[in-house]
């Protein structure tokens, strides 16, 4: 039998098992918590740390404790003002410790605060989605960087040497210190040579004397003055820098008549959701705009996207003219990329669906990357709807876009697990010239 070791040190005040352990303990309410967090926070707070609240009643490790109603025991307690000698005293009760330890363990049913990694969090909320393990891995993995240069330092790899900026900062040196220079040892030594050679040496050894000791001078004071020292030496700095992407934006449309419940707009966004984490691994910066309809469509705030009701009926097209009129003023084709999902349950007015379809044809879709229809369906439907192309005159409509343009996809979904097979066409290879670039 194979046994594995783990060596790799834990972080700072952590321990990596203990934390484990306790994560499949709660995992039940974790999830929970995470699912609640998600419906009602931001779409782009998801993949972030999170504070969970968890009851501390039934997180706690099995241990024994010694029976306080049994058994005896002495004890040595600090002198009083209520006791005297010979009093009996009262066994604490099972509650254990007095009224100082009850009051301290009044609040045993209260929530801690947890922090969940933005790992962790992914890991909960993917769990429902069904993704396979490498498009979770993926869409956890963190952002990536290349190297940049940002000046020079001290120390570094010898590869990384800068020889222009280390030469002249040993020049700058050498100046400083009065350094002799070569020209002026050689000077010295071909004069004494000279001075040497002549026939009457006897009346310049004097002059010689001199020479050779001003020479051994400034030899010693070359060698005691290196040409480089290691202070001279400077490394090419990097730094890490995330990687240049485009920016995109990222158009959310979705109908907000009676006829969508929380059921549906809880699904629409864990579509919007996992779009958003697709998106964000391929881009720096994300714009969202949140487009609701009902027999009108206009622009709103996230919160009010999924949580401000409206009445009315339903007429699809305007969402789109919406995006349109937004692409017009604000995210022109050439600067941004562009992506759209939609999330309906199929109702629309009559004679509207060709409109949106006339719409998507032959305008937005050769503005955008990519466009995602969702029809959320009940489950009850799923075996009559899910493998046919019958359906609402929205979906048929939206069919004949789809033959049209390869970056136009759809699907229905009645359940969490659904949703992922949209991205797995949505973002798989497209033929050349398939979708605008």
């Amino acid at each position: 039998m194979t046994i594995y070791i783990d060596r790799r040190l834990n972080p700072k005040d952590k321990s990596l098992g203990n934390r484990q352990r306790f994560l499949k303990r709660a995992r039940e309410e974790l999830k929970r918590t995470i699912k609640e967090q998600v419906k009602a926070g931001r779409i782009a707070d998801v993949d972030a740390e999170h504070r969970v609240p968890v009851p501390v009643r039934g997180t706690g490790e099995p241990t024994f404790h010694p029976d306080r109603t049994s058994g005896e025991r002495q004890y040595i307690l600090p002198g009083n003002k209520e006791f005297a000698p010979g009093d009996r005293l009262p066994k604490p009760g099972s509650g254990g410790g007095g009224s100082g330890s009850e009051g301290g363990r009044g609040g045993a049913d209260d929530d801690f605060q947890f922090v969940l990694s933005r790992e962790e969090v992914l890991e909960l909320f993917f769990e429902d989605l069904e993704l396979p393990d490498m498009v979770k891995l993926n869409l956890k993995e963190a952002v990536s960087f290349k190297p940049r240069r940002a000046g020079f330092a001290t120390s570094g790899s010898p590869t990384n040497i800068n020889v222009g900026r280390t030469m002249r900062n040993s020049y700058g040196r050498r100046i400083a210190l009065h350094r002799p220079k070569r020209e002026e040892v050689e000077r010295l030594a071909a004069e004494i040579a000279q001075l040497e050679a002549q026939p009457n040496r006897k009346a310049v050894e004097q002059r010689i004397e001199a020479l050779r000791q001003e020479w051994e001078r400034l030899e010693r004071r070359r060698k005691r003055i290196p040409y480089v020292d290691p202070v001279d030496v400077r490394f090419n700095r990097f730094e890490a820098q995330p990687l240049p992407n485009a920016s995109a934006v990222m158009f959310c449309l979705m109908d907000v008549s009676s006829s969508m419940g929380e059921r549906e707009k809880d699904l629409a966004k864990r579509f919007f959701v996992l779009l958003h984490l697709f998106l964000k691994r391929r881009y720096e910066r994300i714009d969202i705009v949140f487009i609701r309809h009902t027999h009108e469509a206009r622009e709103v705030d996230e919160e009010t996207f999924f949580y401000s009701t409206q009445s009315g009926g339903t007429v699809v097209s305007t969402a789109l003219e919406e995006m349109q009129r937004i692409i017009a003023e604000r995210y022109p084709a050439r600067e941004w990329n562009i992506y759209a999902a939609q999330a309906s349950d199929g109702d629309n007015i009559a004679g509207d669906s060709e409109r949106c379809a006339a719409l998507l044809r032959n305008e937005l879709m050769e503005l955008c990357q990519y466009y995602a229809y969702v029809e959320i369906i009940d489950e009850r439907e799923t075996e009559i709807f899910g493998s046919t192309d019958n359906g609402t005159s929205l979906w048929r409509s939206y069919r004949s876009v789809g033959e049209k343009w390869p970056n136009f996809q759809m699907t229905r979904i009645a359940r969490p697990a659904d949703i992922y097979p949209v991205f797995r066409r949505l973002f798989a290879r497209q033929p050349a010239g398939a979708a605008r670039r």
